[in-house]
């Protein structure tokens, strides 16, 4: 029987809920060490929310212990390849079953429109785990060429204890990339979700312990990043941090691995990606991927295509299809109204923040076209229009810094070299794109964008045998594809002298 996803179905659901706020450790749920927790306000309504535990270095201490005693003990680690398979497929299932319950706690958490955290977020966070089951039993070894007494094995192994520090914008999605591939590979895993988004981790972990996952492989440390993400960050007995979130905390990690144990470290950072738009290409085509690919998830995505580069004589005719776009297509709204394509900003700081960076840009000679103004807030929640601003050049501020809003900002260009260098000049290399009619062209120019993901003629389309992640302070490591587990794996010889 479907279900039918209605306002006042989910209004219910809400008034029947209570989240679950402790840490998961060692297989099971418990409170910090401290017996400290903190209060997650509600983005959609500005309304108290669950109480989540604050975790400190003891939680930290007893997690990562419960990880290296699961690693030591080889409880994951050597299992048969099939039964691991058999398991992460199960939590798949599992999180699929329970799809409207995380579903809902998604958008307590980050005021994404519940449909949106139902049909995208929980379907590739379940497929995420799926995809790296099927891996578990596909993973092979070498052997290198040597002389005829000799047999030399290459094998890859797994590092042993990762820390994972994953941030609130797509709290599932991202937490799966990184549980799939460290889990497939045979390591046992500490996640640190986001303060403001705890709720989903915590289940997830729920539902992987039900799936058969042993005790100890996965465990989930709530709290404050100052706090929790640095104490997992310089722990002496994690082998890698596996980090999303921004370029500047990503520096932060990169300086406490290198002054306690040299831990690995993968990083997924900023962005500031490019859509460069000439004036032979399909408009249409192009005001849509560059307003879905701007104002989804209000903006919080770290590859938006946030600086919209236009030819001079087609910057008008364009902007004017992105505000048709955006006002027939992206329909911000509560988060539980069944229409809402985009929701709340993640929370009152941010939001502050994000008006501030707007008039900061307007202030330098940005031109706002449309949008871009504080709405709803009758509602107490933290809601931001869609916006389109025309910089007076790639310098400003709005074409520079990472504003994780739904604010696209216009920058024109006269010649393609002139759009390359554009796309260029920033300290981020996450993603772009380019529209054209000219192949030889669009060959010309995704080739010469720095960038770890280009589109051409589209915007944001992927899959998991695509790998994700960015060049300069995007950050290095891939998320995504096989090329995920490499990651996750050293190389180990066996070297083996026969007589």
């Amino acid at each position: 029987m479907t279900t039918d996803y209605t306002r006042a179905y989910w209004e219910k659901a809400l008034a029947e809920t209570t989240p679950r706020g402790g840490m998961f450790i060692d297989g099971q749920l418990t409170r910090s060490d401290t017996g400290l927790t903190f209060i997650r306000i509600r983005p959609m309504d500005g309304k108290p929310g669950a109480e989540i535990a604050r975790g400190g270095i003891k939680d930290i201490d007893r997690a990562v212990a419960s990880a290296r005693k699961a690693f030591a003990s080889g409880v994951w680690r050597k299992k048969d390849p099939q039964e691991k398979k058999k398991i992460m497929l199960r939590w798949a299932d599992l999180i699929r079953k329970n799809g409207a319950e995380l579903a809902l706690l998604e958008t307590i958490d980050v005021g994404k429109p519940v449909m949106a955290s139902l049909n995208v977020d929980v379907a590739l966070a379940a497929n995420c785990i799926q995809y790296y089951a099927e891996m578990c039993d596909k993973l092979y070894d070498e052997i290198a060429p040597t002389g005829p007494n000799d047999r030399a094995l290459v094998r890859k192994v797994p590092i042993g204890v990762i820390g994972a520090i994953t941030p609130w914008n797509y709290p599932m999605i991202i937490e799966t990339w990184k549980l799939g591939p460290a889990l497939a590979a045979g390591n046992s895993v500490v996640l640190k979700p986001a303060e403001q988004s705890s709720l989903t981790a915590i289940r997830l972990a729920e539902l992987a312990s039900e799936a058969g996952l042993p005790d100890g492989v996965f465990n989930v440390v709530t709290g404050y990043g100052e706090e929790v993400g640095k104490a997992l960050a310089c722990h002496m007995d994690v082998d890698m941090i596996a980090f999303t979130g921004s370029t500047e905390v990503g520096k932060l990690i990169m300086g406490y691995a290198a002054s306690t144990n040299l831990k690995r470290v993968a990083l997924e950072l900023g962005g500031k990606s490019p859509l460069v738009v000439f004036a032979d290409a399909d408009l249409d085509a192009a005001a849509s991927a560059a307003a879905w690919g701007c104002f989804y998830n209000s903006g919080e995505t770290c590859h938006a295509s946030t600086r919209l580069l236009a030819e001079r004589s087609v910057v008008d005719a364009l902007v004017e299809k992105i505000r048709e776009v955006t006002d027939r297509e992206i329909t911000l709204a509560h988060p539980f109204e069944p229409g809402a394509q985009i929701g709340a900003l993640i929370e009152d700081a941010h939001l502050g923040k994000v008006l501030g960076m707007i008039e900061a840009g307007v202030r330098s000679g940005a031109k706002r076209a449309f949008g871009g103004e504080r709405v709803m807030s009758e509602t107490g929640g933290y809601y931001v229009s869609p916006g389109v601003f025309i910089a007076p050049s790639n310098n400003s501020s709005l074409a520079q810094q990472e504003i994780f809003g739904p604010i696209l900002t216009v920058v024109p260009f006269d010649t393609e070299e002139e759009a390359v260098r554009i796309a260029n000049d920033t300290a981020y290399g996450l993603a772009g794109a380019v529209f054209t009619t000219d192949m030889n062209r669009a060959h010309r120019v995704s080739e010469d964008i720095h960038a770890g993901t280009v589109w051409v003629n589209c915007y944001d389309l992927s899959n998991f045998a695509t790998p994700f992640g960015g060049f300069k302070q995007s950050g290095f490591g891939r998320d995504r594809s096989v090329h995920a587990i490499d990651k996750y794996c050293d190389y180990k010889t066996i070297w083996q002298r026969f007589s």
